[in-house]
């Protein structure tokens, strides 16, 4: 395979499966590399990209812009960051973790939020530019809560968007604050990361609604901000341990 330099910014690969290897072409130079679950490669989009496939591979491969990498590095302390390391093989856990709760939204991206994606890509870039560029990790803060404004401010926020449709970077200006801190804050001072809190409000909507009314499940998941019925089963069953319908029936005859 072959691509030629562009402006594009940086290229992330996750491999999510063993097995794979691959003959990287630099100039004159060649390197041979294996890529087992969880090794990685980043490369930089400005040089040409040249590499023999000699295995099948799976991948999650995430494009990281400049101006992604350029706000995650201001929000550091300490050095600047000129570029990350061109690395071919690296085996990174953490990398792997973010990629495989990545994956269901590339799987079902209608019922993947941009909040949740938001979340996610921040979380990825701060790590990258900590572990591969040299930044120097966000220092400890002994408080590391929102003010009583801030969380009232972001709450309302995501509830006004309860289809999850806003992003990480419009609370945390909203608010004054880094992104990366703002994650951290939230979920010091409510229990949750913001993509959680709003998926139990969702829920407790979702079950008033179900008690209350007699409203179809289809409506019900629209009112409730999930994508569709389907996607409204697979959540509300994973957190209350039954299918909404059955749920409500059961309910009912409690009642």
């Amino acid at each position: 395979m072959e691509t030629e330099a562009s402006a594009r910014g940086v290229l992330l690969g996750i491999s999510l499966r063993d097995g794979h290897s691959r003959r990287i072409l630099d100039g004159s130079r060649a390197s041979s590399h294996d890529f087992d679950r969880g090794a990685i490669y980043i490369r930089s989009f400005s040089d040409r990209y040249r590499a023999d496939i000699r295995r099948p591979f799976d991948f999650v491969l995430l494009e990281i812009s400049h101006a992604s990498l350029e706000r995650a590095i201001d929000e550091k302390d300490g050095k600047r960051v000129a570029s990350l390391a061109r690395v071919a093989g690296v085996r990174d856990e953490v990398l792997l973790n973010l990629a495989a709760a990545l994956t269901p939204a590339l799987e079902h991206p209608a019922g993947a939020s941009t909040l949740f994606v938001d979340q996610l890509s921040v979380a990825m870039t701060s790590y990258l530019v900590e572990r591969y560029g040299g930044a120097a990790p966000t220092a400890p803060r002994t408080h590391r809560l929102l003010s009583r404004a801030h969380e009232v401010r972001a709450k309302e926020m995501l509830r006004s968007r309860i289809d999850g449709s806003i992003s990480i970077t419009e609370i945390a200006d909203a608010c004054g604050l880094s992104r990366s801190y703002f994650i951290h804050a939230f979920r010091e001072t409510t229990g949750y990361t913001p993509h959680q809190w709003l998926i139990a409000q969702r829920l407790e909507q979702a079950r008033a609604l179900l008690i209350d009314f007699d409203m179809p499940l289809a409506d019900v998941a629209a009112a409730c901000g999930f994508a569709d019925q389907s996607h409204f089963t697979r959540v509300f069953s994973q957190h209350s341990g039954a299918p909404p319908g059955t749920w409500r029936r059961r309910m009912r005859v409690g009642s």
